[in-house]
């Protein structure tokens, strides 16, 4: 499992892309971690609305924009595990429904739970959720021919730093708000009663994937290419103000 820092990992997504757009690589799935933790906001988003910038500076947090849709979210390197699906929209696992196409991936990370003994649903659009609780939130696109889908499995839940993150006024961070967000959200962690290592579950979610789409997958690493696109990518766009204080 990679780690990256955040325009990294935002980089090698789109660079995957481009190479099998290109024709210059296979349907890829990765998992990885955030290193350090990061904030990412949907493409639509503002991030001085959505992130308290100057706290991400104090405490080394990485803010970057995905070219992907949805809300913010805090991607901490204690406590999730973040995957990536990148295949050509041309292929029969992806349908033309996008509520159908979100069905069919998740599926994946579902399979992938059931696999740690944890029963989880999809909830449309995107989520999924275990005992009417989230625990995976996803998000997708479609360019250059590709259909792009990432999102996160929590392993662990800090509510009050999320919360500073995401711009919440410290004075109005009130154990309750902590307990409504803790009635919604849920974690690997707290399911099971114990602390999970991120190799178990990673393993776990690829024989989820694995079973779910019927794919035999195939260990790997990026072409030179590939890296290449992404180091320019990392640098040239996603670590840039340009990009992400674009709105």
């Amino acid at each position: 499992m990679e780690e990256n820092d955040a325009y990294t990992n935002m980089a090698i997504d789109e660079s995957i892309v481009t190479a099998i757009h290109k024709g210059d690589a296979t349907p890829t799935l990765r998992f990885y971690r955030w290193k350090p933790s990061a904030v990412s906001i949907g493409t639509f988003q503002g991030m001085k609305e959505e992130v308290d910038i100057e706290y991400c500076k104090q405490q080394g947090i990485d803010p970057v924009r995905r070219i992907t849709g949805g809300g913010a979210v805090y991607h901490d390197y204690n406590g999730e595990i973040t995957y990536s699906i990148i295949i050509p929209q041309s292929h029969n696992l992806v349908p033309h429904d996008i509520l159908e196409s979100y069905s069919i991936i998740c599926d994946g990370i579902i399979r992938g739970l059931k696999n740690l003994n944890i029963e989880a649903q999809f909830v449309p659009i995107n989520d999924i959720a275990v005992g009417g609780k989230k625990v995976s939130g996803n998000a997708q696109t479609r360019r250059q021919g590709c259909l792009l889908q990432h999102g996160t499995i929590l392993l662990d839940l800090d509510v009050r730093e999320m919360f500073r993150i995401l711009k919440v006024p410290q004075e109005k961070i009130s154990d309750k708000m902590i307990k409504d967000v803790t009635q919604r959200v849920t974690s690997l962690k707290h399911i099971l009663g114990r602390k999970i290592e991120f190799e178990e579950v990673s393993k776990a979610l690829q024989r989820g994937f694995s079973d779910a789409l019927a794919i035999e997958l195939i260990s790997g690493s990026l072409s030179g290419e590939e890296m290449k696109i992404a180091r320019k990518l990392a640098k040239e766009k996603y670590s840039t103000d340009e990009w992400n204080f674009s709105r």
